[in-house]
């Protein structure tokens, strides 16, 4: 049985208006500046909000950018419904980097349109190979069905992170070997990104 993902209440304020207070949620601010966060663990549920919200942006204005601003560990399964809907888009998808992108959530950042993938200065980048959701359970003869999966899983991954990094598929698997840790210039030299953000204090001098 999947354990289900830690979900935080997103923060709310107030405003007050002619003497009246009403409640606001930051997340309702996002569509109208066509963010797209994703902000948790990347399960079946982190996908499809995504995959709407992209829906929904779209519809409203093809033309336009949309921005997916990741924070997220990543997850077993769920990457390649996210990916697959960014590159079907008829706007550019551009990425950012606002914390931290592991496993999965690599491949999304790297994912965006060229040119238009971004980390800010703080951003840590995680390659690492994907893993399977939970204990195994099952017949003896599963594990090694198990063992295929991760496999593919682990060849999918390599495949989709060189075509948009534009690096070698084996040095690719060979990074895969094991948790690759980047700093936002690491990533960038990667090719996960096109550039890092200068802080707006250090971009003002």
């Amino acid at each position: 049985m999947t354990a289900p993902s830690a979900r935080r209440l997103p923060p709310r304020f107030t405003s007050r208006r002619a003497g009246e207070a009403r409640p606001l949620d930051p997340h309702d601010r996002l569509p109208g500046a066509r963010i797209v966060l994703l902000g948790a663990p990347l399960d079946d549920a982190a996908a499809q909000d995504a995959i709407a919200r992209f829906v929904h942006l779209e519809h409203a204005a093809p033309t336009e950018d949309i921005a997916l601003y990741v924070n997220s560990p990543g997850g077993p399964t769920a990457m390649t419904a996210v990916h697959d809907a960014m590159q079907t888009l008829t706007c550019d998808a551009a990425t950012l980097c606002v914390g931290r992108a592991a496993s999965t959530a690599a491949v999304l950042l790297a994912a965006g349109a060229p040119g238009k993938r971004h980390a800010l200065p703080g951003a840590r980048v995680v390659r690492r190979q994907p893993s399977l959701e939970g204990p195994l359970h099952g017949r003896p003869v599963d594990p090694d069905a198990h063992a295929r999966e991760l496999l593919s899983r682990r060849e999918q991954m390599a495949g989709l992170l060189a075509r948009h990094t534009g690096r070698e598929p084996d040095r690719v698997r060979a990074d895969l070997a094991r948790d690759l840790v980047l700093d936002a210039t690491g990533a960038q030299a990667h090719g996960i990104v096109d550039e890092v953000l200068a802080a707006r204090g250090e971009a003002d001098r």
